[in-house]
């Protein structure tokens, strides 16, 4: 990780730049250091690019699930006293951002998912019957990926390491319950907020109809597509998602 890991109170979060608020969200698994493509660039252009630890296995099971995090996630924006933030969510930070965004509306002024949970959940959490097996785990994780290769041993090594976690096991299954549980099908339609949807072409995780389907329920969203691409877009190709946000941020002015 290339920026420093700043910690005031309960909080743990990278923080790079000034300008207007771009609060990145990871994934179930994702490290901070997947979005260093998106701070490099966009610390330098405007904007306060800041990216909390979320609290995925610190808090108690019963709290281990979508709304909570949506609560963990507007306490911080409290403490850090901003008013207007744009969010951009890759996977349950997608899913955490839109849950957030339907309570809070007047608080987010645009939205970013990618790769993001909220409407098919079916391929989070599950297939850990063999997590004890190395082979097995490095297969899973570079099945994120379009080119295998992107899932490097420190990856897989974090993966393999969580699985058999058995506390840890337990609250990724927790979470994708909780996916589920909070389906946004319905809500989408109500949300007004401006969307943009960056998807992986070759995404086995949340396949290309899932964006499909973000881009006809959200009443104000452009969808882009990323060829030969995975699950994590921002990590897969760095360059051509930071031209998508940034020519898309330009377009709405934000």
């Amino acid at each position: 990780m290339s920026h420093t890991l700043i910690t005031e109170g309960k909080y743990n979060y990278i923080e790079a730049g000034e300008g207007t608020p771009i609060i990145v969200l990871h994934g179930l698994m994702g490290g901070l250091s997947n979005f260093d493509a998106v701070i490099n660039r966009f610390s330098k252009e405007g904007y306060k690019v800041i990216i909390p630890q979320l609290p995925v296995y610190s808090m108690s099971l019963i709290k281990t699930n979508v709304k909570s995090f949506s609560k963990y996630l507007y306490e911080f924006i409290e403490f850090k006293g901003f008013d207007d933030v744009i969010l951009l969510g890759n996977s349950l930070g997608g899913h955490i951002g839109l849950y957030f965004t339907k309570l809070n509306p007047e608080k987010v002024k645009a939205l970013i998912i990618t790769g993001s949970s909220g409407l098919y959940e079916s391929a989070m959490g599950g297939g850990y019957t063999k997590r004890s097996d190395y082979e097995v785990i490095k297969k899973k994780a570079q099945d994120v990926f379009y080119d295998p290769a992107v899932a490097t041993k420190d990856i897989v090594d974090e993966v393999y390491e969580t699985v058999n976690d058995r506390n840890k096991l337990i609250k990724t299954l927790a979470i994708a319950k909780s996916a589920i549980r909070h389906n946004m099908a319905k809500d989408l339609p109500k949300m007004t907020t401006p969307t943009c949807i960056i998807w992986g072409k070759n995404d086995g995780v949340t396949p290309p109809e899932v964006a499909d389907e973000f881009h006809r329920l959200l009443p104000d969203s452009n969808l882009f597509w990323i060829d030969k691409c995975g699950h994590a877009p921002m990590m897969e190709h760095p360059e051509k998602f930071n031209i998508i946000l940034g020519d898309w941020l330009k377009s709405r002015k934000l």
